[in-house]
């Protein structure tokens, strides 16, 4: 039986979106549920404002979150740090087939060869970092020993980082994983000590699994995508095949979510939250255009070094520069860029939800003349 195309608006997609994400109205209670219905937090280095992991989890649960608790459900393994996500202990599972079939499974590509001959290689120095990790760990980085016969050679900012690189293969092989952190830098240990001893889920189950959670995170999203690093945008087979209004291309749509009322509300968002994380996806359904411009010069930048979008009811409607002082005990807003005008309501709801994003980091908060 063929499943019929679902054809939304684009209004009928933003509300799916929105609600996917735990943006609208009726906001969850409890950090695990949020990470297990948007299946990972994503870490970064850059806290302008705060880190993206807490701003994550504020934004959907709001001043009652603590990053306490994100800290205790890392220190309990409640959840895990697999490729700088954050993701729920038990999905481990569902990467373990790959883990087991690394670099990949049937014909590999060229890249796949070149990265497998790579670490076959130096793999008395991957030997060597599994016997100190035994003896030792958790330890940093700082404490492994570049005993690498091949350098990593590369054009970027990796070239000749061998002792990170060859980590990072040995956490996608499922040998090695990060116990936790010192401050921002991680410490490594057996993956054997760290993930829970579940039985892998045969690789097939497990790729399906994983788009059609994805799609439950999304509500909507392509059917495919271009690769994405770590975590694919598309979705596969899961869900319905849906089209929307105005927009180009093949989408699924997770049927849980068609219907029913929309109750929207008002959030300042990380610049890599899931519902902007797709810039396409966010320009095509929302008309949303965003970049990250904390690595452009000053005088290029449109919207701030760290802005936040702004999410109203059912649509992203401009972005705030903001860096948190703390040092003065201030959250500075430089400037509350509109997309297009704001309403009365709009600018209101957004100054409203500032101040709240002000009372949860313990600032005060100064706004734009």
């Amino acid at each position: 039986m063929t499943t019929p195309v679902h054809r939304l608006t684009q209004i009928d997609a933003r509300r799916i979106a929105v609600r996917a994400q735990w943006l609208d109205a009726d906001r969850p209670t409890d950090l695990l549920e949020v990470v297990r219905r948007l299946t990972f937090l994503q870490l970064d280095p850059i806290a302008a404002v705060a880190p993206s992991a807490d701003l994550v989890a504020w934004s959907r649960l709001g001043g009652s979150y603590a990053p306490a608790r994100l800290r205790h459900a890392l220190e309990t393994r409640e959840l895990i740090e697999l490729q700088a996500l954050l993701r729920p202990a038990e999905d481990l599972a569902l990467y373990r087939a790959d883990m087991a079939d690394w670099p990949g499974r049937g014909t590999l590509r060229p890249w796949q060869v070149e990265i497998r001959g790579w670490v076959e290689a130096n793999d008395a120095s991957r030997r060597d970092i599994l016997r100190r990790l035994k003896r030792s760990g958790p330890v940093p980085m700082r404490e492994l020993p570049d005993t690498t016969a091949v350098p990593w050679t590369s054009t970027g900012w990796t070239h000749e980082r061998n002792v990170e690189k060859l980590l990072g293969y040995m956490v996608a092989r499922g040998e090695v994983a990060v116990a936790g952190r010192q401050g921002r830098e991680r410490l490594w240990d057996l993956a054997a000590r760290i993930y829970p001893d579940d039985p892998a889920v045969p690789a097939e189950d497990a790729a399906r699994i994983r788009d059609e959670r994805r799609l439950r995170a999304l509500g909507i999203a392509p059917s495919r995508a271009p690769q994405a690093p770590v975590e694919s945008w598309d979705v596969g087979e899961a869900g319905d095949p849906a089209v929307v209004e105005g927009v180009k291309g093949t989408w699924r749509v997770d049927p849980s979510l068609l219907g029913g009322t929309f109750r929207g509300r008002t959030a300042v968002l990380s610049p890599f939250d899931r519902l902007v994380h797709d810039r396409k996806r966010a320009l095509e359904l929302f008309g949303f255009d965003y970049q990250l411009e904390m690595y452009k010069s000053a005088a290029k930048r449109r919207w701030g070094y760290y802005a936040l979008p702004v999410l109203h009811r059912d649509r992203l409607i401009g972005k705030v520069d903001a860096t948190a002082d703390r040092d003065a005990g201030v959250l500075r807003v430089a400037a509350i860029h509109e997309d297009e005008p704001f309403s009365g309501a709009q600018a209101s709801a957004v100054r409203r939800e500032l101040r709240a994003l002000a009372r949860w980091l313990e600032l005060d908060l100064t706004l734009p003349r």
